[in-house]
C-alpha cells in the first residue's frame, strides 16, 4: 500500500502508521533495526526489500525481544542516498508469527538503475541500503561477487567487509550462510573467536535466534546493504549433509525440524513469496536475468537428492555412487534447468549451486578417493548433466560453487579421466568466509591434488570470496583471499585471476593471469 500522510525524519509515513496516540502508547522500547537491511532477486522493474525487527537479537526465545504483536513498518525507495527524490513509499506489517520480518516486493521501477531504501517504525529509522534493478537489454560490464560458508565461531566476517568495499552490482551467496551446531559442535579449531547461541538448532526459535546472531554482525550487514543478493542454502542452514527426506543424524522429527529451518530461512532472507511452499519444503531454484548479458540459474542440491552413497564421507571403491538411477537434482529440477539453458537468450549462463561439480580425487596414485556428498557421489547424473549442457546450446556456461572451503578453478569435462574429453564449461569455486578458520599451508599437498586432477588449475584454502567482472567478450574472476580471520582487520588481495573468453567457456582450458602466485592451501573437508 502506498498512502502517505505525515513526514517524520525525512521518511514519508503511511497513514496507517501515523496514529499518534496509538503509536506513542505502543512504541517500541528501543531500536528494532539491529539486524540491518537487505535486498535481493533483482528484476528489470524491481527487487525484494527485507528487514526483521529485533530489539534484542538473542532475547525472547527467538523473538528478538519483540512484543508478541504485529508492528507496522514504513518503507521508502529513492533515487539518491539523501532520500530527496523518493519514488516509492508504503507500509508492511511485521507480523509476530513471521518473526517480525518484512518482505517488500517492488515492481514498476526503471531498469538498470541504482536505488536506495530504508525502513521506519515509530521514531526509529533503519540504516539505508543500496540496491539496483537489472537492465532491460544489453548492458556494459557488471560486477558480481560470490561467497559461501560463514561459520560464526571460526572467525570474523572481514571477508564480507572487503567484499562490500569492492562495490559489486550483485552478490551471489551459495549456502552455509549459518551453521546449526551447538558451541564447539563443528570442527573444533584452535582459537575459536566467537560462541554460538546454546544448543543445536532444532526448533523454529532456535533457528530464528541463530539467524539473528549471524545477522547482527556489522560486516555482514554492510555486505547486505551494498547490493542485492541472490541466495540459496546448502546443508548447514538445516543440518550437516542432509539429503532429501533423510537426516544425517537420524532425527526422528526431521520433517518438523526441516519446516522450522525453512521458515526461519525465508524470514531472514530477501526472497520472494514464490519461495514459500509451506511445510517441510521451500523453493530456492529459480532464474534471475541480468538483461541479455547473463542468466543466473540457481539450483537446490539438497531437497531432491538421494541419500549419499556408501554411508557418506570420503570413500574409495564405492560402486553405489556410479548407479545410473541415483539423482542429486531430482527429475523435475533437472528438466527445469535444461529447459532454461536451452531457451536462454543470455550471452552468459551462470549456474549457481552448492557442491563441487568437477571430479576431485584425494588419493595420489592408483585408485580414487572422492566425497560422497559432492557430485562425485552422483557420477552418472553428473555425466548426463554435462552432456546435456554441451547439447543445450546455452551461451558460455560457467558453474559457480560454494561448500568446499577452498578456492578452485576447474574445467568441466564429460569424462574427467580422459584429458581429451570435451570440455563443456568452467567451474569457479569460492573458498569460505570463515569456515575452517585461518587454514593451513601445505603446498606439497596442493601440488599432489592438482597433479592427480589436471582439470583443476588452482586451489587455495585461505578464506575469501570471488569477484567476477562480466563483459560481452569475457568473464574475469579474481580470487580474493585473507591471510587470517582469527582477528579483525585482515586485508584482502587477489591471489589468482581466471579469464574466460566469450565463446570459449566450453573450449580451451582456463586462462590464469600471468604472474599471479599459485601459492595455495588445501586439505580435505
Amino acid at each position: 500500500m502506498t498512502a502517505t500522510a505525515a513526514m517524520t525524519g525525512g521518511l514519508v509515513v503511511p497513514a496507517a502508521v501515523a496514529t499518534p496516540a496509538a503509536a506513542r502508547s505502543r512504541a517500541l522500547a528501543g531500536d528494532p533495526f539491529t539486524l540491518g537491511v537487505a535486498s535481493g532477486d533483482p528484476a528489470k522493474d524491481g527487487f525484494v526489500l527485507w528487514t526483521r525487527l529485533a530489539l534484542d537479537p538473542l532475547g525472547g526465545g527467538g523473538l528478538g525481544g519483540m512484543p508478541g504483536r504485529d508492528v507496522e513498518v514504513a518503507w521508502q525507495v529513492a533515487t539518491d542516498e539523501r532520500f530527496s527524490k523518493v519514488v516509492r513509499s508504503g507500509a508492511e506489517t511485521a507480523a509476530a508469527d513471521r518473526g517480525h520480518s518484512v518482505h517488500v516486493e517492488l515492481s514498476g521501477l526503471e531498469p538498470g538503475r541504482e536505488y536506495f531504501y530504508r525502513f521506519k517504525t515509530g521514531r526509529h529509522m533503519s540504516p539505508a541500503g543500496r540496491t539496483r534493478t537489472s537492465p532491460a537489454g544489453d548492458t556494459a560490464a557488471f560486477t558480481f561477487a560470490v561467497a559461501a560458508c560463514a561459520h560464526y565461531e571460526h572467525g570474523y566476517y572481514t571477508a564480507y567487509r572487503r567484499l562490500a568495499e569492492q562495490d559489486p552490482d550483485l552478490v551471489v551467496h551459495l549456502g552455509d550462510y549459518m551453521y546449526e551446531y551447538a558451541p564447539d559442535g563443528y570442527k573444533a579449531i584452535e582459537g575459536r573467536v566467537r560462541r554460538h547461541t546454546e544448543g543445536t538448532c532444532r526448533t523454529l526459535a532456535d533457528y530464528r535466534m541463530r539467524h539473528a546472531q549471524y545477522k547482527s554482525d556489522p560486516d555482514l550487514q554492510r555486505a547486505h546493504a551494498v547490493a542485492p543478493w541472490l541466495v540459496a542454502f546448502d546443508d548447514h542452514e538445516l543440518e550437516n549433509n542432509w539429503a532429501g527426506e533423510v537426516s544425517s543424524t537420524a532425527d526422528p522429527v526431521f520433517a518438523r525440524r526441516k519446516a522450522a529451518a525453512f521458515r526461519a530461512y525465508y524470514e531472514n532472507m530477501p526472497l520472494r513469496r514464490t519461495s514459500v511452499t509451506g511445510g517441510a519444503s521451500i523453493r530456492v531454484h529459480r532464474r534471475v536475468d541480468w538483461g541479455r548479458a547473463a542468466r543466473f540459474h540457481l539450483l537446490d542440491t539438497r531437497q531432491f537428492r538421494d541419500d549419499q552413497a556408501c554411508a557418506d564421507g570420503l570413500r574409495s571403491g564405492c560402486d553405489e555412487r556410479l548407479d545410473a538411477g541415483r539423482t542429486l537434482l531430482g527429475a523435475d529440477q533437472r528438466d527445469w534447468l535444461l529447459d532454461g539453458l536451452h531457451r536462454s537468450p543470455a550471452r552468459w549462463n551462470l549456474i549457481g549451486q552448492q557442491i563441487l561439480m568437477a571430479q576431485r580425487d584425494w588419493r595420489q596414485g592408483p585408485g580414487r578417493e572422492v566425497s560422497m556428498d559432492s557430485w562425485d557421489g552422483y557420477a552418472a547424473e553428473r555425466t548426463r548433466l554435462l552432456t546435456a549442457l554441451r547439447d543445450s546450446g546455452a551461451g558460455n556456461p560457467v558453474v559457480l560453487t560454494g561448500d568446499a572451503h577452498m578456492h578452485h578453478a576447474a574445467d568441466l569435462r564429460i569424462d574427467f579421466d580422459d584429458p581429451d574429453s570435451p570440455k563443456v564449461g568452467v567451474e569457479l569455486v569460492t573458498s569460505s568466509v570463515t569456515s575452517d578458520g585461518d587454514g593451513y599451508r601445505d603446498q606439497a599437498r596442493v601440488e599432489e591434488i592438482v597433479a592427480e586432477n589436471p582439470h583443476i588449475s588452482y586451489l587455495d584454502q585461505r578464506r575469501g570470496y570471488i569477484v567476477c567482472r562480466l563483459a560481452a567478450d569475457e568473464l574475469r574472476a579474481d580470487f580474493r583471499t585473507l591471510e587470517y580471520v582469527s582477528r579483525r582487520g585482515a586485508p584482502a588481495k587477489t591471489t589468482h585471476t581466471v579469464t574466460v573468453p566469450a565463446g570459449q567457456a566450453g573450449g580451451p582450458a582456463l586462462a590464469g593471469a600471468a604472474g599471479v602466485s599459485r601459492t595455495a592451501r588445501t586439505g580435505p573437508r
